[in-house]
């Protein structure tokens, strides 16, 4: 049996709504692109966690691996203002964790994103499965400032029609949790999931002492060696 795919990237919004998220200057970016890696000749989805919150509500998606561990940033642009973009990430596949709160109500959106190919040798387009959806979760928490240490320690609960508890998917609450932190962080600056990449430090290089002949050939050879440049560097 097909699974059931879900081909909206993000949770669908009254234009209302959207509207009065961008006059308070949220800005929160749930779709996700193909981008297509010269080097390494393959394709990848390029997601952006994004968002933030007022007072009174908030919008805001991040980004995790298939089994819900953490991902490291590509780059991590500076703004001027805040409750925008946070983090670009870079993946062959992503879940992106959205969620929407106004007052102590949330919606949740969590969506598996891979990349598919029609045929071989074509441009792969994004499949999309819902994973889940929460609708109209409640959380009576004042987590952006009475009970703001709470923040990215517990989630909204969520109900079926007749309400009975929807559980979320273990391996997602982390993701989830943050998000819940994110959408109560007014004027949002940064990431609230994606984590710091791993840098590679190459090893230290000793410089070569006065008397080594190495040293005094550069001299002789009217070269000089300026020791800051050959300090140990990341890979960038």
């Amino acid at each position: 049996m097909k699974k059931k795919t879900n081909p909206l990237l993000r949770l669908t919004l009254p234009a209302a709504a959207v509207e009065r998220l961008r006059k308070s200057g949220i800005y929160c970016t749930p779709n996700i692109t193909v981008e297509f890696q010269h080097a390494t000749k393959r394709h990848v989805l390029r997601g952006r966690e994004s968002g933030g919150a007022i007072k009174q509500f908030g919008h805001y998606v991040t980004f995790c691996g298939e089994g819900g561990e953490r991902l490291p940033w590509f780059v991590r642009p500076d703004s001027l203002t805040s409750n925008g973009d946070h983090a670009i990430v870079l993946a062959p596949a992503l879940v992106s964790v959205e969620a929407l709160r106004v007052e102590h109500t949330y919606e949740l959106l969590i969506a598996r994103h891979e990349l598919r190919a029609a045929k071989e040798g074509a441009r792969p387009q994004i499949w999309s499965q819902l994973v889940f959806r929460g609708w109209q979760g409640q959380l009576p928490l004042d987590l952006v400032e009475k009970d703001h240490a709470e923040a990215g320690k517990i989630a909204p609960e969520s109900f079926t029609r007749a309400g009975e508890v929807r559980q979320l998917p273990a391996q997602f609450v982390e993701a989830v949790q943050a998000v819940v932190a994110a959408v109560n962080c007014p004027a949002c600056s940064h990431s609230h999931f994606l984590v710091e990449p791993t840098r590679h430090v190459t090893s230290p290089i000793v410089l070569p002492k006065r008397k080594d002949s190495f040293g005094t050939d550069a001299r002789a050879a009217g070269e000089t060696t300026d020791a800051s440049s050959l300090a140990a560097v990341g890979d960038g």
